[in-house]
């Protein structure tokens, strides 16, 4: 049971997409995203400025510190924790890691997408680090988080957690997650203490900074002005990354090791992957056999996305003529963020169908002993609907549609940065023709992960 695995999709669910004509999806997706860029090549720069920047103001808030959230936050976790050392030792029993890879590394993701930041008022660190320096009369900072190190602790730290999910040999098993999120935990408390919450989680924290970025797709904005900074706005969804500052090389890097990690999941299930590494896939032995493999399948995949990234970058400021090819990857590699985002939750989309079943069945029980804390006594897990062709061709219609359309987001926010650095509408375009590109064969790659054979 320590090595067991999480019900990521039912096996009937990929063989159906199988007898689905995905080859027309593929194309039709393609086309679709290679449009959205067509077409923006033709708007005018003033139009589509006066559309980026449509926004109606809604209400007014007060911003909250997210002090006592926080504190609240904590004390879930380590609950949390508890149910995960003391609970059942079966994955799909266990709150823990239900809730961890379910519930928050994918549910509480999509929130932060719609809603914005909420990630800054819930993290678990912030109330105890500030509880802890009111209590002892600690002052804000001990260090400063050297310039020069930019965002590399972020970047560790979550391949680390990218690590541990993807590549580890028992991710789901109740306690060595457990032990795993303590020490999480642990590192970024003490970090957040020594370095100040502002420094740490500005670039050391990778969720912190991970769930800011996706947050930023939201809707909802807060007012830019000093007079407007309490109200609450309803905008164009990304229009928010396309006017943040640049980001440096190794923020750059962090952003890209985002998409990249979820990127090779799906591809490390793939029959065309485990026969490359010389695994029969229809007699997978298990995690523990292809570990080293899978590490240097990542580290290989994180590289050569960096390396396409820069490439395309660097040679669109050359054929635009336009300046420094660093400054530029700095702002376009927001136009990453949606593409992330809807891969993460294209990805993960059936597992938050069946795994989110057997999140609420242990939150009922959490601790298997019988009882039914929410009432759901009667309630059963099902993945019929993963049996049958039409609500699959229903599933996989809606992944193709978000890959599709958060595709097309990043092309536009990639227009609206290289409009703010050319002169000319002309000149925005050109400078975009190799990243666009780049979008479209990312596109294609991603409807292909959803439609080929791979384990499940």
């Amino acid at each position: 049971m320590a090595a067991a695995s999480p019900v990521h999709a039912h096996s009937a669910e990929r063989g159906l997409v199988l007898l689905l004509p995905t080859e027309l999806y593929v194309i039709g997706g393609a086309a679709s995203v290679l449009a959205s860029f067509l077409l923006l090549a033709v708007v005018s720069a003033e139009r589509f400025r006066r559309v980026a920047d449509w926004r109606i103001r809604l209400f007014a808030c007060r911003p909250l510190r997210g002090t006592i959230s926080s504190l609240v936050s904590f004390a879930a976790l380590c609950v949390l924790l508890y149910w995960g050392f003391a609970g059942s030792r079966d994955p799909l029993a266990n709150p823990l890691p239900l809730f961890v890879w379910t519930g928050w590394w994918v549910m509480f993701s999509l929130v932060q997408c719609v809603l914005g930041d909420l990630w800054r008022l819930f993290n678990p660190w912030q109330g105890p680090v500030r509880v802890l320096r009111a209590l002892l009369r600690l002052p804000e900072s001990f260090a400063r988080l050297p310039d020069r190190v930019g965002y590399l602790p972020a970047i560790v730290l979550f391949v680390m957690f990218a690590w541990f999910e993807l590549i580890y040999i028992a991710p789901e098993d109740p306690a060595r997650l457990g032990y795993f999120v303590s020490a999480f935990w642990l590192i970024n408390f003490l970090a957040a203490l020594v370095f100040g919450e502002r420094d740490w989680f500005e670039r050391g924290e990778p969720f912190s900074i991970f769930f800011r970025l996706i947050g930023s797709l939201s809707p909802f904005t807060r007012g830019r002005s000093s007079g407007d900074a309490g109200a609450i706005h309803l905008s164009v969804p990304g229009r928010t990354l396309s006017i943040l500052p640049p980001l440096p090389l190794s923020g750059v890097v962090f952003v890209l090791t985002t998409l990249g990690t979820v990127s090779y999941d799906g591809l490390s299930r793939t029959f065309f992957w485990l026969q490359r590494i010389g695994v029969n896939p229809l007699e997978f032995p298990g995690r523990s056999a292809v570990w080293v493999q899978n590490t240097l399948g990542m580290t290989l995949a994180l590289g050569c996305l960096i390396l396409l990234f820069g490439a395309c970058v660097h040679l669109g400021c050359r054929l635009a003529g336009t300046g420094s090819s660093r400054q530029a990857a700095g702002r376009l590699v927001y136009s990453i963020i949606p593409i992330s985002l809807v891969f993460h939750f294209a990805h993960y989309l059936t597992q938050i169908l069946v795994n989110g079943q057997y999140l609420l069945l242990a939150l009922d029980d959490p601790m298997a002993s019988g009882r039914s804390l929410l009432g759901l006594g009667h309630f059963h897990v099902t993945t019929s609907f993963l049996n049958h062709i039409e609500p699959v061709a229903v599933i996989w219609g809606f992944q193709t549609a978000v890959i599709v359309a958060g595709h097309a987001v990043g092309i536009a926010i990639a227009h609206s940065i290289a409009l703010d650095q050319c002169r000319s509408l002309r000149q925005a375009t050109r400078s975009q023709l190799y990243l666009a590109g780049l979008m479209v064969a990312y596109t294609v790659f991603g409807l292909w992960l959803l439609s080929t054979a791979a384990i499940g």
